[in-house]
């Protein structure tokens, strides 16, 4: 992808013309003309720059003069959230994440509830272990200090062993 500024607009090729009328006539095979024709004809190359689109955002193109090469310049997202809903917002998550492997089990809680029926100490074991997990990542998230270490950190309750196989 090339990108070329003409009166102060920026305008981008996702192919070049086949031919063009340029600054020394027209140039045919203008899709196949070197980098230096290019150039000389002001389309240069449009750069991407990787980004993490939960924390930051890019502004409009622009050329960078030192490399040579149209870009777009990233910046930090402005957060509106304060550090606290943030945190509330992470921790329900893994309580959703924790809820969703409970209920996998719920139905022993449920029997046993109903009919006195035990249950069984891998599942305990493993519905304890959810909870503990639950407790430390919740830790975790109090541990955090600035917005943006908050958004990046990821919801994983555990790789929990499968209990899908007791179900």
């Amino acid at each position: 992808m090339k990108a070329r500024e003409n009166n102060g607009i920026i305008t981008i090729f996702r192919s070049l013309p086949e031919s063009w009328d340029g600054s020394s006539g027209h140039i045919v095979n203008f899709r196949n003309a070197s980098t230096e024709v290019l150039e000389s004809e002001g389309f240069f190359d449009v750069v991407k720059p990787s980004y993490d689109s939960r924390i930051e955002e890019l502004g409009e193109i622009e050329f960078d003069s030192q490399n040579n090469y149209y870009t777009y310049p990233k910046s930090d997202k402005t957060i509106s959230e304060t550090l606290a809903e943030l945190k509330a917002q992470k921790k329900q998550a893994v309580k959703d994440l924790a809820n969703t492997q409970l209920a996998k089990t719920d139905w022993y809680v449920t029997r046993k509830a109903d009919l006195g029926t035990a249950i069984p100490d891998d599942i305990n074991t493993e519905r304890a272990s959810i909870r503990t997990k639950v407790d430390e990542r919740e830790t975790e998230i109090d541990a955090l200090t600035t917005k943006k270490n908050v958004v990046l950190w990821t919801p994983i309750l555990f790789d929990p062993p499968s209990i899908d196989h007791l179900v």
